[in-house]
């Protein structure tokens, strides 16, 4: 599955790299409209799932129905909107069931069962945990606990419950990827791809990486 994040001036839950990417993106004139374009631009050359990460506020602007007939016929699987709450999201949830469009919401370490059953009754596609409370980014260690709250989760979603937020490596990854469904990670790969002007070794960096990352998940896979 590819993330692409949607640039925007004032994100809530971004870390201080993506917020650092958000902006050099803008000032480059990306929008919301042109990333649906580069997902249809993607879909002639590849079928994997594509989520996008969006505040509200350009969603808003661009129209929810339209927005989500769009997404959909561009390509786009899902949406994460992380500043729009799901009791908040009844106008934004009825365009996005009837074109289609998944509905990723996210859970926390605080989130209580109350929250947590109204996010597995909402969600569609996949329900979005974030690792560790505050914003995006590189962390160096899980939160505690993360098992027991998965397990939590799990009693109340049929849905595959992936985790993201401060994963920085394949270690990390591998730890995460042993008491839950998948690995969601930014900041490390918009890292890589800031270290690197050079075109060619960008794509080498971020790709050794993702390598290190996917040989991590398969050993976790294999049961090693």
């Amino acid at each position: 599955m590819v993330e692409l994040g949607v640039p925007f001036s004032d994100p809530l839950a971004d870390g201080p790299v993506i917020q650092a990417s958000s902006q050099r993106s803008l000032k480059q004139g990306t929008s919301l409209r042109k990333i649906i374009q580069l997902v249809t631009d993607i879909r002639k050359e590849s079928q994997l799932p594509i989520v996008l990460m969006s505040s509200f506020n350009p969603v808003y602007v661009y129209g929810q129905k339209p927005f989500a007939e769009d997404a959909v016929r561009a390509g786009v699987d899902g949406v994460i909107v992380p500043d729009l709450p799901p009791e908040e999201a009844g106008e934004f949830l009825e365009h996005a069931r009837k074109s289609g469009l998944d509905t990723i919401f996210l859970l926390a370490p605080t989130s209580t069962p109350e929250r947590i059953r109204m996010v597995a009754e909402r969600s569609r596609g996949f329900i979005y945990y974030i690792s560790l409370t505050g914003t995006t980014g590189m962390r160096n260690a899980l939160s505690t606990g993360l098992k027991e709250k998965l397990q939590l989760i799990r009693g109340a979603a049929d849905l595959p419950v992936l985790v993201g937020f401060g994963i920085s490596g394949p270690q990390q990854a591998s730890e995460a990827a042993r008491v839950s469904d998948g690995v969601i990670i930014g900041s490390a790969i918009v890292s890589k791809i800031a270290e690197e002007a050079d075109p060619v070794k960008r794509r080498e960096s971020v790709a050794r990486f993702v390598g290190e990352v996917r040989k991590a998940l398969n050993e976790v896979e294999s049961g090693a």
